[in-house]
């Protein structure tokens, strides 16, 4: 039982037993707590995910020995009602109970999460351990009772505001622990995971890093622990749990909520399997559409066109990005990117066109002729090469679409639900799942959202996207472009369509 008064031999034997779990949060848990008494009646011991994760984190920190400065970040998506908030009281009185001077703060998607969910339930396991009265738990941070160590020895908890973010950036605590926790993370603006990361840098240093949350969005730093920085997290094994696996759950209203809205409808994903939406109410590429492209194998037919596109970059923070594909496979041929700032001698970008051209011989060569890459289209048709030149902001030869850009995604789309195979290139999952659509006009056609306002959204030019959908501007028949590859025989007026 949790004691009140100790003699100064059990208080000394306490100190000793906890001290052997430094490394070791799940040792510390099971000896900590009464378990199966009082508050935790019925409850043998924590949930079986709780219990994997505790061992996740013991083995890391165990390794930590040969790698001393590595950051253990763990990424975690569910539905509702698995123990979060439980798993994170018992993680963190561990980590401040087990190493002096442990600092670290918590903050959460919203303040009312924040203030009446998961800090009380904190404050619980806490309260609870045998080691209570080793800390003092008040509204906003909990601290040591050990004399002189009140704020070097504190955990702290922190609204969050992108312009104020000073907490997230005095994360220092060089040779001791540092624990940083995000809860409801998908509500948490990028910059505070920027000032954040930037701020873990101490060395010798044990760092834990967590995120947990419902996936509510399919944009922002929460989501990308799932896709293009999935190897930063977990170690590139993020969990996603759903609720009906969780032992303790009500399952009877969950079954309920499942058969009335839909196993695959976004709400069962998001509130009860711990999936991403399949897309946002604006999304215009479903996410596990990419999923699957990025799994399926490549097929293509030995009369499939080969074609080949190129993107333009538009400033420095953009790349230039080659790509290929033979009927339903854009993966077997590796793309090709060259960042922005390293072409600005557009000969350079025209010169590795031209290598490109003469090595794999394409049937077909979209050029992206928008703005700055008209001179370097024109230079390539000066040395003898046929192009096609692509105006994203040209008429789309389909009228449902206002433009040809629109046109190319759609026409990309299709495929991708048809069996297009491609590679599992984080930043092509981002770029394709990032981009929003719109319609407008008496006729209601459909546009995409532009760059430039994907940009004030915080987002990357998608250059990837822009070269994948270029692929499927105009249908090609094989054949019809191997003038490409002989400049003394190229036709300045080529059909795509030409036989």
């Amino acid at each position: 039982m949790k004691p009140t008064t100790l003699s100064e031999e059990e208080e000394t034997q306490i100190a000793d037993e906890i001290g052997r779990f430094e490394y070791d949060p799940l040792g510390f848990v099971k000896y900590a707590y009464d378990w199966g008494e009082g508050e935790l009646a019925g409850k043998p011991g924590p949930r079986k995910w709780q219990t994997e994760f505790l061992e996740r984190v013991g083995k890391q920190l165990q390794e930590k020995k040969t790698s001393p400065n590595r950051i253990i970040q763990e990424a975690v998506a569910s539905g509702h009602g698995i123990g979060k908030s439980a798993l994170l009281g018992m993680l963190i009185c561990w980590a401040m109970s087990t190493k002096e001077d442990t600092r670290g703060i918590i903050t959460a998607g919203t303040e009312p999460q924040l203030k009446t969910k998961t800090w009380p339930e904190i404050g619980k396991w806490f309260r609870l351990a045998i080691n209570a009265h080793w800390f003092t738990v008040e509204a906003t941070s909990i601290f040591s009772n050990q004399e002189g160590h009140k704020d070097s020895w504190r955990f702290d908890r922190v609204t969050w505001n992108k312009a104020r973010t000073e907490a997230f950036a005095g994360l220092h605590n060089e040779g001791k622990r540092i624990v940083v926790v995000f809860d409801e993370a998908s509500q948490i603006d990028d910059v505070i995971w920027e000032v954040t990361d930037g701020a873990l840098t101490d060395s010798n240093t044990d760092i834990l890093y967590c995120v947990f949350g419902n996936p509510t969005r399919n944009s922002g730093a929460f989501r990308r622990c799932f896709g293009s920085d999935r190897a930063l997290w977990s170690q590139g094994n993020p969990l996603q749990i759903d609720s009906r696996e969780v032992e303790g759950v009500n399952k009877e209203f969950l079954d309920k909520f499942v058969a009335f809205h839909g196993e695959n409808s976004d709400r069962v994903r998001v509130r009860v399997r711990g999936l991403f939406p399949n897309a946002s109410s604006l999304q215009f590429i479903a996410s596990d559409i990419v999923y699957n492209a990025q799994r399926i194998e490549p097929r293509s037919n030995i009369d499939d066109p080969l074609l080949m596109s190129l993107d333009i970059a538009r400033g420095g923070d953009d790349n230039c990005v080659f790509r290929f594909r033979r009927g339903l496979d854009a993966r077997t041929i590796p793309p090709v990117v060259i960042p922005g700032e390293q072409v600005r001698d557009s000969m350079r970008l025209v010169s590795k066109a031209v290598e490109l051209l003469e090595q794999y011989k394409p049937d077909a060569f979209f050029f992206d002729g928008t703005g700055v890459g008209g001179p370097v289209g024109d230079r390539i048709r000066q040395l003898g090469y046929n192009v096609i030149e692509i105006q994203f902001g040209a008429a789309s030869t389909d009228p449902r679409y206002g433009n040809m850009r629109a046109f190319m995604y759609a026409k990309g789309r299709e495929a991708l639900q048809g069996g297009l195979a491609i590679d599992k290139s984080p930043v092509l999952e981002t770029d394709l799942t990032n981009i929003e659509y719109f319609h407008k006009g008496p006729e209601d056609k459909l546009y995409l959202e532009a760059k430039d306002d994907m940009k004030e959204r915080g987002l990357p030019s998608p250059d990837e996207a822009d070269a994948l959908m270029m692929l499927f501007a105009y249908p090609v028949m094989a054949g019809s472009g191997r003038s490409l590859s002989h400049p003394e025989k190229a036709r300045s007026d080529w059909d795509p369509y030409a036989d």
